[in-house]
């Protein structure tokens, strides 16, 4: 194996012998069982769906694995089988195909520690309906994280659509971000990561790159790109080129991530907080990251129960969930300050008995990352909640997050929930969210009276930020946001498709539901870089009178919002409150590019 370049170990080492400096640092005081332990230098068992190699494994062996999952997960859009791939420090001669439910990723203290040197790729799909036959609309579901891609095909491609990262990741050449020849893409997000050739973004309509480095051109773009805190960033140019560009991005902190340290022991980095930042986390300069050993927190398998992973998190340990459906009977329930709760693998809570899949205590520096969230038959309130309602204490300086949570109403089952997302804590960062009303699924999954929801995402706290949120085909407002002083930096949405009937989908302002609805009674709200999108395909003529709705008043403003008609019928008549012109019966764009 090759040893870590001692400067890219950049990793603050909390052990039993640091317990008394952990509340300084924002972290919680380890559990007994953890510091009698110290580091944890045992393999993990993370259960037979997580493949861990080193750069002694025979490249043929990985490169068996890595087929054999691809051919299983490639069209395996509503399965229950979830996978991850680890990769030790060291070189990697492979091909990295992603299939649904697929994740790749480096267990280096910094990105070029593992090397591919070959690919790490999603390609399109055959798609009739696109001009090219082939496109990555379906693309979701996937990722790659905390490592290096040396292509040796001309570029690397990451042809992907909502819910599939890209984190953490250096691409030592070309990203193509399109499934060729035109196909239709709708994409997706990058953050922590660096490209040092040209990005073709080609097809993309929509695309989020945050606090990363492009070291060559970003061609092309749709409708709806933007770039908040990028070096090398495009300038602002919307809406033709559709490029949203700000230059810092105000308060951020990365995904949490596995690695193994220069002893071989396993621990999870726990990224600071951060204010204007530019940039990747790990380039010339960057602060020590601190970390977590393993053996602090519970690696949980999905045969276990609610009821046996609550009482861990009860007795102060983090969550680590390996791939897998977990099936809930009751409500996760994250109650001490600076959890981490981690999946590994795209894992699934899935609540059965109408309760929701996790709730959090409007406590200090909770971290939730990479799960998830599918509603059951039986009608939940909430999926997600996020502090108690009328929660008021601060967390500006230790904010809860969620990064790569992604929800889904129907699809691979029946599913109901009145809101997808509460958000009541203060200061929360929302960092990548998908929440779906699935507009397709298995047979009998998806319909009208079917897959039931309200409303994807609802912020009732103050000062909240969000990054990358998409939210669509709910059947009342996508998104309320009634907090004050909260920020989006990008924003994806398509209405529902399926109203039957003008009748069935009329909202007490007039026709339709806007997509994004700020409350009336709020001061201050900022947000950049929306796109909402039509597609009635009923064969009814259905409007929506507003895809924003808002107050008018000077502390609440919108930078660079799109509305765009898909396809279908009917179609969306301004595009803030009273601003742009309509997209009703044909293709058609209204941008507009600041209101008030």
């Amino acid at each position: 194996m090759r040893p870590l370049d001692p400067s890219r170990r950049r990793f603050l080492t909390l052990t039993a012998a640091s317990t008394a400096s952990l509340t300084a640092l924002g972290l919680p005081a380890l559990p007994a069982a953890a510091a009698a332990a110290g580091t944890d230098d045992a393999e993990p068992d993370f259960g037979p769906n997580v493949f861990v190699y080193d750069p002694s494994t025979p490249t043929a062996e990985i490169q068996a694995t890595l087929d054999r999952l691809f051919a299983a997960q490639e069209h395996n859009e509503m399965g229950a089988d979830r996978y991850a791939v680890l990769f030790k420090p060291g070189r990697y001669e492979v091909n990295a195909k992603l299939g649904y439910y697929t994740t790749v990723a480096g267990l280096g203290g910094h990105p070029d520690d593992v090397e591919i040197h070959g690919a790490v790729r999603v390609v399109g799909q055959p798609d009739p309906n696109s001009p090219a036959g082939i496109s990555a609309l379906t693309n979701f579901w996937r990722s790659a994280e905390n490592l290096s891609v040396s292509p040796t095909d001309w570029s690397n491609q990451w042809a992907v659509s909502q819910a599939s990262p890209m984190r953490r990741v250096h691409i030592k050449g070309i990203l193509w971000l399109e499934p060729g020849g035109g196909g239709y893409s709708s994409g997706g997000y990058i953050a922590d990561s660096k490209v040092d050739g040209i990005t073709i973004n080609g097809s993309q309509q929509q695309w989020l790159t945050r606090d990363s480095e492009l070291g060559g051109d970003w061609t092309n773009g749709v409708w709806n790109q933007v770039f908040s805190g990028v070096l090398g960033a495009p300038a602002q140019g919307f809406p033709n080129p559709p490029y949203t560009t700000l230059p810092t991005s105000p308060v951020t902190r990365e995904k949490p991530y596995l690695f193994v340290d220069a002893d071989g022991g396993w621990r999870v980095a726990v990224p600071g907080l951060r204010h204007d930042t530019a940039g990747t986390t790990w380039g010339a300069g960057a602060r020590p990251i601190p970390s977590l050993p393993l053996c602090d927190f519970f690696i949980a398998k999905p045969t276990d129960s609610a009821q046996r992973i609550n009482q861990e998190l009860s007795r102060g340990r983090h969550l680590l969930l390996t791939p897998g459906v977990y099936h809930l009977d009751r409500a996760l329930r994250v109650k001490h300050p600076d959890t981490v709760v981690l999946g590994v693998g795209m894992p699934s809570l899935a609540p059965s008995t109408g309760d929701a899949a996790l709730r959090i205590e409007d406590v200090d520096g909770v971290r939730i990352a990479g799960v998830l969230v599918d509603a059951g038959p039986e009608e939940s309130e909430v999926l997600v909640e996020v502090g108690k309602r009328h929660s008021h204490r601060g967390h500006a300086t230790n904010p809860i997050s969620l990064q790569d949570v992604f929800f889904r109403i129907g699809g691979p089952g029946v599913g109901r929930a009145v809101t997808s997302l509460v958000v009541n804590s203060r200061h929360t960062i929302v960092d990548n969210i998908w929440a779906w009303r699935g507009d397709h699924g298995k047979d009998g999954t998806v319909g009208w009276t079917t897959n039931t929801a309200d409303t994807g995402v609802v912020v009732n706290g103050d000062d909240v930020t969000a990054y990358g949120l998409f939210v669509e085909h709910y059947q009342r407002y996508q998104t309320i946001w009634n907090g004050e002083r909260g920020r989006t930096v990008f924003y994806q949405s398509e209405l529902p498709y399926d109203p039957p009937s003008q009748a069935a989908w009329r909202s007490p302002t007039g026709r339709g539901w806007a997509s994004y609805k700020v409350a009336d009674h709020v001061r201050e709200h900022e947000a950049w870089g929306l796109g909402v999108y039509s597609y009635f395909n009923q064969e009814v003529d259905i409007r929506c009178d507003r895809a924003i709705e808002a107050p008018r008043r000077a502390g609440v403003r919108f930078h660079d919002a799109v509305t765009v008609f898909l396809d279908g019928d009917g179609g969306i008549e301004r595009t803030i409150n009273e601003a742009g012109t309509p997209v009703v019966g044909s293709y058609g764009t209204s941008p507009v590019v600041s209101y008030p």
